[in-house]
């Protein structure tokens, strides 16, 4: 597959999720405590993210 989320720990320890495509990262969040957080984020995006409108600025 040429793309993946992937959650890993920063050096704070906090967990990340990032968005690679074929091993580039594209995007990542904000740092969470828990890796259940890390997981929820990436739920969101896959629910609310199809649907989300496109800004121009």
């Amino acid at each position: 597959m040429a793309h993946k989320f992937v959650i890993e720990q920063n050096k704070k320890g906090e967990y990340v999720a990032k968005f690679k495509y074929n091993s580039e990262l594209i995007w990542w969040t904000e740092g969470y405590s828990s890796k259940a957080s890390a997981k929820n984020a990436i739920e969101s995006v896959l629910k609310n993210g199809p649907g989300a409108p496109v800004e121009e600025a």
